[in-house]
């Protein structure tokens, strides 16, 4: 029997997991090791092998394919990685070297795909709607991310990838000038301004105090910290212009919300009322929903990758 599976290659731990069926539930083996980024690339390569021998030892025989979560992306003209916080994976043939490493087919997406994959094939979105053909995946936490997913008539699901592997990149649509300059070389990122470290930030300057998000929200919710009524509030209303821009050229059936800053209620209700002053549309419609495998995401779309090979 061909089981599935998938690895999430992270800048710390590399989890595998192999599953029976295309099931949350139906898993067979699931293992986590430490990442050891620093000792370089040739070393992660190695380590993602240790995983797939410890996993293949589990289960009681070795992949014949594997979907690979990674930070960042392979560019499809040049196959090469890019834009991944772990930056030894940078300008690498990650998906060439791991196929002559493992000597199986390798499918790789970024971490932002595999989330929107897994939420709309094994997470909340069957849930709440039966069919649909658009899925926005938005990961928000140190950075802003997002992955694109569609159902087809037969009900496969896909990662849009796009031309230039950029399909879903809203962190780097410009917002707002006051984000100040961007990693990626531009200014006014998305990113620079509703992450989880732009919203620290921005309470930083404007208190003049280092807090957490998760504390900052907390004062926003008790109302005792005028500045952080401010910096949730400038979130909820740049939530809103940014999703729009989202809206208005995916008109996605679902969006569904990770990363840390997920975890904030107000941009389920009163970022989303923002967002419809935006949208193209006499009677905007958003449907902004949790995910329901958290952390587990990942790991479980990449094993998706591998499900219609």
């Amino acid at each position: 029997m061909a089981y599935l599976w998938g690895i999430d290659l992270g800048g710390t731990k590399i989890e595998g997991i192999v599953l029976r069926s295309a099931s949350a539930s139906d898993i067979i083996a699931r293992l986590r090791i430490d990442t050891q980024a620093h000792k370089g690339y040739e070393h992660i390569l190695q380590r993602i092998a240790l995983l797939c021998d410890q996993l293949a030892e589990q289960v009681g025989q070795r992949p014949k394919q594997i979907g690979i979560g990674t930070p960042g992306s392979l560019n499809p003209i040049t196959q090469l990685m890019r834009n991944s916080n772990t930056t030894c994976l940078n300008g690498k043939p990650l998906r060439r070297d791991l196929e002559n490493l493992l000597q199986i087919p390798v499918y790789l997406a970024n971490d932002a795909n595999c989330f929107a994959l897994a939420e709309a094939t094994l997470g909340i979105v069957p849930e709440k709607l039966k069919r649909f053909e658009t899925v926005f995946g938005v990961i928000m936490g140190t950075g802003v991310g997002g992955g694109v997913v569609c159902s087809s008539s037969s009900g496969q699901v896909v990662v849009i990838n796009g031309k230039q592997g950029i399909a879903g990149e809203w962190g780097h649509n410009f917002l707002d000038p006051s984000g100040g300059a961007c990693y990626c070389g531009k200014t006014g990122c998305v990113e620079t301004v509703i992450s989880g470290t732009a919203l620290q930030k921005y309470y930083a300057q404007i208190s003049g105090n280092q807090d957490t998000l998760k504390a900052i929200y907390r004062r926003y919710k008790d109302k005792t910290d005028v500045h952080a009524i401010a910096t949730i509030e400038r979130l909820i209303h740049f939530f809103g212009k940014a999703i729009a821009n989202v809206v208005n050229i995916l008109d996605p059936d679902a969006i569904i919300l990770g990363g840390g800053v997920g975890n904030i209620d107000e941009l389920y209700h009163e970022a989303a009322a923002e967002a419809k002053k935006h949208i193209f549309c006499d009677k905007p419609e958003i449907l902004l929903l949790r995910p329901k495998l958290g952390d587990s995401a990942g790991v479980f779309g990449a094993a998706m990758l591998t499900c219609s090979r």
